[in-house]
């Protein structure tokens, strides 16, 4: 239907954008979200009404209305897909132990500074020596911005203009695109491939290994399985070579976790001889995007001393943050990886019961959650789920709070493996109203 054209006097009726600013809501508004984000809410009321989509005198009311929650595009999403560590909604939800810790350095800290003496401290000293604490076996730890930027950094500064002796079957492809081989040679650094994509055996590594060695580099495949007739060498043999062990372990595993023992962990790596352990701290370990390296005290110290390493620092949130993870409670991962079918059965029936009971056609199934994040591809958790209609996807993912499932068979799972219990009546309430029973 089409509407009526808006009248000159109408037009000259819409307030003043410098009127609506002064409104108190919206100047209230301006000192927590900025100006800018005030300003273009106005913005968008006052193009309302000149289309006639509300009176003159609703603009200050819908202004109101259209401001954003918070001063950024990010919004808080409540995961429903039975993916632990889903790279697209951030990976690793922090602790509240973490999310506190956060806020304390969100403000001016004492990051690289001692209180006691006045004089400038080891940066992150804290973050440093709780990761130190749950990984004995490291003689020195170290921590970057990212799993990626640890490895470049250790490549950068042990093999650049040298030689980086890797089986063929760990040159591996990382998310978005990115691969293995190019981020390696980034860093001016040879790579030495040997073996095949299915079987490389130790006396390969042996003939690649000279006088241009930088180290022998070990991954762990972690978002693929290769089966069938193959082989590979493990840290502790590759050890034996007259050349240095990196082991990029991937997922952040610090510790041997029965539920996933294909899962490399880093103190393992350690105690089987890698020199250096490389890995992530948003996955597994359930903490802030971080780059973690840990091992022998000369490699570690060579890497924090080189130039790059100041280029690829961590800044004191995710500092903060690993510090809680590390020696907080366990965190929201760990919970959800550890959540056994019996404890989330009773919640997906009373969430249907409770649904169905205002409408809304809900059904408990059984279902298969996901590690994610590029680790143990091959492990799947049983769960359980309410199945929805597909046709409320959409209006969950761009309601608030936003909730994501998985439309599986032409319906709508809500897993409830990665969704804190004290949650449940969030998302009750949000398919209510994408359903339009509120």
């Amino acid at each position: 239907m089409e509407r009526s054209p808006v009248s000159a006097e109408d037009r000259r009726a819409i307030p003043r954008t410098d009127a609506l600013l002064r409104d108190p809501r919206l100047t209230e508004a301006a000192s927590v979200l900025g100006r800018a984000l005030v300003k273009r809410a106005v913005t968008r009321a006052q193009e309302r009404a000149r289309r006639g989509e509300i009176d003159p005198d609703g603009v200050a009311d819908a202004a109101v209305r259209g401001l954003p929650a918070r001063a950024t595009t990010l919004r808080p999403v409540i995961n429903a897909t039975g993916v632990v560590l889903h790279t697209n909604l951030g990976r690793a939800p922090l602790s509240t132990a973490a999310i506190d810790a956060v806020e304390a350095a969100a403000r001016t800290a004492d990051v690289e500074f001692d209180l006691a003496t006045g004089r400038r401290a080891r940066r992150g000293r804290g973050a440093l020596d709780a990761l130190a604490a749950a990984v004995p076996d490291a003689e020195a730890v170290h921590v970057v911005n990212n799993g990626a930027a640890a490895l470049v950094l250790a490549a950068t500064a042990l093999a650049a203009g040298r030689e980086i002796v890797v089986s063929r079957g760990e040159l591996i492809e990382i998310g978005d695109g990115f691969r293995l081989p190019e981020l390696l040679e980034s860093t001016g650094a040879r790579l030495r491939e040997v073996g095949t994509t299915n079987r490389t055996a130790l006396r390969d590594y042996e003939a690649a290994i000279g006088p241009d060695t930088g180290f022998v580099l070990k991954v762990h495949p972690s978002n693929f399985v290769v089966r069938g007739f193959t082989s590979a060498v493990d840290v502790r043999e590759l050890a034996g070579l007259d050349a240095p062990v990196v082991c990029d372990t991937g997922s952040g595993l610090l510790a041997r976790d029965p539920l996933l023992p294909d899962e490399p962990d880093a103190a393992g790596a350690l105690r089987a001889g890698a020199a250096l352990v490389t890995a992530s701290g948003d996955k597994l370990l359930g903490g802030p995007q971080a780059g973690l390296l840990l091992g022998r005290t000369e490699i570690v110290e060579r890497l924090r001393r080189h130039p790059l390493a100041r280029a690829l620092r961590v800044g004191k949130l995710a500092l903060a943050a690993l510090e809680a993870t590390l020696t907080g409670p366990p965190p929201p991962v760990h919970e959800a990886l550890h959540r056994t079918p019996e404890e989330l059965r009773p919640r997906a029936e009373r969430l249907s019961e409770e649904l169905r009971a205002r409408g809304t056609a809900a059904e408990p199934v059984e279902s298969a959650s996901v590690v994610g994040g590029g680790g143990a591809p091959e492990v799947r958790l049983p769960s359980w789920a309410v199945a929805l209609d597909a046709r409320l996807a959409v209006p969950l993912r761009t309601g608030e709070p936003p909730v994501v499932g998985r439309v599986e068979r032409g319906r709508l799972l809500l897993d409830l493996r990665c969704v804190p219990p004290a949650d449940d009546p969030a998302v009750r309430a949000a398919v209510l109203a994408a359903d339009g029973r509120r």
